[in-house]
């Protein structure tokens, strides 16, 4: 069989390295991808990534509103795709999509499945400290990621590593992994495998309510919110009235036993007493201010030990 005739369903930054690949490997036939959304204080329309980069390349795309507009399925229909390949759209297929593509419709998972099931798994992988994740090429069914497995690939996460890290390398593992499962598909050499029915987790949305740190809960867990949230959201304490962002920080020990939330310590850097450990920031950033290295934000702002992290 020669190049499959694909259209490529996917949306943020995540997807660009599966559509290249796609682009180059296939006949990338067409593109689906979210319609522009409000970013930013004056809500300026923004396109996504998958959009912006479909434009540069000369490949025809679309922005449907609604999944299961009749003349947006007499597109697909219209574009004899062979396959459709998703990553990280940002809807679940109806069966009136999954039921147009000649051979399948395959979906790039950026967890080892059934952990992590959903539109965050990156996110939730840090959040709860798990060492190692990866890439699930699975075979796409109704449901929300519980199609059966066609490739898996694993890696560990870094104990410093953050979710818009970690999304980089996993959506490069996840173009090579795509690109593997289709040359077997061409050889008719898939062999589909059910998820197991042990192990099933789901990773909802993260939200900005998510962000605010609790300082009673135990330092890693702390440090992992941080990693997990950024770069889409930065975790933050309140400092003299004013959101004090965190873009890095690390687990430290500290023999004293101060109430949680105190500064207690501020000299080359600033630690924070969790409820178990304390909490090292590494970089901050002011609300309104642009994000610094906490050594040179100590240079120009004078933290008082004893100061309580607390609304």
């Amino acid at each position: 069989m020669g190049r499959l005739k694909v259209i490529f369903f996917g949306t943020p930054d995540f997807a660009l390295p599966i559509v290249c690949m796609l682009h180059e490997a296939e006949n990338l036939t067409a593109i689906v991808t979210q319609p522009d959304k409000p970013k930013g204080r004056g809500l300026k329309l923004e396109p996504p990534p998958v959009k912006t980069w479909a434009i540069e390349a000369g490949v025809e795309f679309v922005q449907p509103e609604k999944i299961r507009d009749p003349e947006f399925l007499s597109w697909l229909e219209s574009k004899g795709a062979n396959i459709f390949c998703v990553a990280a759209y940002g809807k679940i297929l109806p069966k009136t999509v999954l039921d147009i593509p000649r051979l399948s419709c395959i979906n790039v998972h950026a967890s080892l499945l059934p952990r992590w099931r959903g539109a965050a798994p990156i996110n939730w992988a840090i959040i709860k400290g798990d060492r190692t994740t990866g890439i699930t090429i699975m075979q796409m069914d109704e449901g929300m990621d519980t199609g059966p497995m066609l490739y898996q690939v694993e890696t560990g996460i870094a104990p410093d590593e953050r979710a818009g890290e970690l999304a980089s390398r996993l959506s490069a593992l996840g173009a090579d992994a795509l690109k593997i499962v289709l040359e077997r598909l061409k050889k008719n050499e898939l062999s589909p495998t059910p998820q197991p029915t042990e192990g099933i987790t789901y990773a909802p949305p993260i939200k900005k309510e998510m962000a605010k740190i609790d300082w009673s809960r135990p330092a890693q867990r702390i440090v992992n919110l941080t990693r997990g949230l950024y770069p889409t959201f930065c975790a933050y304490a309140s400092l003299a009235g004013k959101r004090l962002l965190i873009h890095r920080a690390r687990v430290c020990e500290w023999p004293e036993n101060p109430e949680a939330g105190t500064i207690i310590s501020a000299k080359d850097s600033i630690i924070i007493k969790a409820g178990d450990g304390a909490v090292e920031l590494l970089e901050v950033q002011l609300e309104g201010k642009r994000p610094m290295y906490v050594k040179s934000f100590l240079l120009g702002h004078t933290i008082e030990i004893g100061t309580r992290l607390i609304d």
